[in-house]
């Protein structure tokens, strides 16, 4: 959550989308385009005023310099989408087959952000953890693609709009709280394992989380 600028990057995310649609509707692609481009503009400068980290922001501002020029060489609003529709189609792909090789990515990003070693894919009931945290993420990306791809072919920039909100930062919320959970047991699972080479995990890890 935090690399992702906390709970206001996620909201954040969501006002580029909020204005092209209604701008679109009304003044035609290119105004809606530079009304997106401004929002993320705005809230790129109102961080860096408030001091907060820049790096969701620029991330962001990037996402949506990209959407935009796409949507421009489309020549439609909706060509805006088409980055987040078929990058969740990716990582759909990419954390569905690591679960498959039973290397699933939950675990991994896990060690990596928290500096652990790989000791818990010697546990069981860890792995399992990590495989049902993947397994929602693979639900997530997975619904996004295939509703959003639905309404992109159908020609409904309102509605792609919408479901782009809804499925934006909801969806992530929950889950990251199945996310957290999986750790959480994850950690007990390795700690009953491994006493005395875990036993501060549990009350560190998840603030760094």
């Amino acid at each position: 959550m935090a690399q992702m600028g906390g709970i206001s990057g996620l909201v954040y995310s969501a006002l580029p989308v909020a204005v092209l649609v209604p701008v679109n509707t009304a003044f035609g692609l290119v105004p809606a385009i530079s009304a997106a481009l401004g929002v993320a503009a705005l809230i790129l400068l109102w961080r860096l005023i408030r001091r907060d980290s820049a790096q969701p922001a620029v991330s962001g501002f990037i996402g949506v310099g990209i959407s935009a020029l796409i949507a421009w060489f489309v020549g439609a609003s909706k060509g805006y989408f088409l980055l987040g529709i078929w990058t969740s189609l990716l990582w759909a792909a990419v954390f569905a087959i690591s679960i498959l090789i039973r290397r699933p990515v939950v675990g991994y990003v896990w060690s990596w952000v928290n500096g652990h070693d790989r000791g818990w894919r010697k546990s069981r009931r860890a792995v399992l953890a990590f495989d049902l945290a993947t397994v929602t993420w693979v639900l997530v990306f997975g619904a996004r693609f295939a509703v959003q791809h639905h309404l992109y072919d159908a020609n409904q920039t309102g509605w792609l709009g919408l479901a782009r909100i809804a499925m934006g930062w909801p969806l992530t919320a929950v889950a990251a709280l199945v996310t957290y959970l999986a750790i959480r047991t994850a950690q007990r699972a390795v700690h009953r394992a491994h006493p005395h080479d875990t036993e501060t995990d549990a009350d560190v890890a998840p603030a760094g989380y």
